[in-house]
């Protein structure tokens, strides 16, 4: 599979092509974005999700493509296609509606996580991919890699975690001085094998407002009042 990102010039949205050699196929679980089609009236072939993919990705129909073809999807201002190619013995794990598409040769696997991540996440599974292949993931803002390392952490931002190894521990904690530690959004120690990834977006809401409309002494308050991130909207 052949992938061409195209990118609007103006950030009103994005362009994705995709080509389909003979023998090939993907899984779209966004159908409505497909906006042109090349190739067999047959090659795409839409049905029904399971229950679990209706109840998490509030959706009912998944498109089928078999190659020989070629077709762009659309995506509206603010997202943007990460793809990754996954090797067999790879365990990252996503959150389901995240997911834009997936190629041949790819299995999905659902994951329960631990209660203390689901209150932060604010979700109960994960998906698994296992086997060899293409995986297209919608994601708000830049998405970025780093490698765990088995003793010394990585600290995440609990926003912006998008991905991350099976195998990580995952720690929520803070960490910096005092005045970091009260201020800072709750964070992931990480350790273990593997990429993780992250994305820019949801961080960056906070630098907005501030920008846009908060005064000077209402910042200061903020940062050196214990939580005053939290208190002081």
């Amino acid at each position: 599979m052949n992938i061409d990102i195209r990118e609007s010039g103006g950030g009103i949205g994005q362009a994705v092509d995709f080509s389909l050699n003979p023998g090939e196929t993907a899984h779209f679980l966004h159908p409505e974005q497909i906006i042109t089609y090349r190739g067999p009236s047959d090659g795409r072939s839409d049905r029904l999700m399971n229950m679990k993919g209706m109840y998490r990705k509030k959706k009912l129909i998944q498109a089928d493509f078999c190659g020989p073809c070629e077709f762009t999807a659309a995506l509206p201002s603010g997202f943007a296609v990460k793809t990754v190619e996954l090797r067999e013995g790879s365990d990252l794990l996503y959150d389901f509606r995240n997911i834009f598409f997936y190629s041949s040769g790819i299995e999905m696997q659902s994951r329960i996580l631990h209660i203390k991540n689901m209150l932060i996440t604010k979700d109960a599974i994960k998906m698994k991919f296992s086997g060899a292949g293409t995986v297209g993931l919608l994601t708000e803002g830049a998405v970025y890699e780093a490698e765990l390392h088995p003793s010394e952490p990585l600290y995440v931002d609990a926003r912006s975690l998008f991905a991350y190894p099976e195998n990580a521990k995952l720690e929520l904690t803070v960490y910096g001085n005092t005045l970091a530690s009260q201020h800072m959004n709750y964070h992931w120690k990480m350790t273990g094998v593997g990429t993780v990834l992250f994305h820019a977006g949801p961080t960056g809401s906070r630098l907005r407002e501030e920008m846009d409309q908060d005064n000077l002494f209402k910042r200061i308050l903020r940062e050196i009042i214990p939580f005053g991130g939290v208190i002081i909207k």
